[in-house]
């Protein structure tokens, strides 16, 4: 199941969802369900991972978005 990013358009909050089914999530700030998906960037891991000269980078642009990424650490790189 992917996790997919989202806005709320009440508060404006961002927020990240487990998705198991088609229907939006609620916001966990405000409760709405006024939300909409967002699209992530995806990164993967540079070789040595983080401290060993390694880390995560964004991925170029004009990729595929979240769903093709199969490394599941889209929003924790902060792009």
């Amino acid at each position: 199941m992917p996790i997919y990013e989202y806005g709320c358009r009440k508060c404006g909050h961002e927020f990240e969802e487990l998705v198991f089914s088609d229907a939006a999530p609620n916001c966990p700030e405000c409760g709405s369900n006024d939300v909409e998906k967002r699209m992530s960037c995806c990164c993967h891991a540079r070789g040595g991972g983080a401290g060993y000269g390694g880390g995560y980078e964004a991925a170029p642009s004009g990729g595929g978005g979240c769903s093709g990424c199969s490394g599941g650490h889209c929003a924790s790189c902060g792009h």
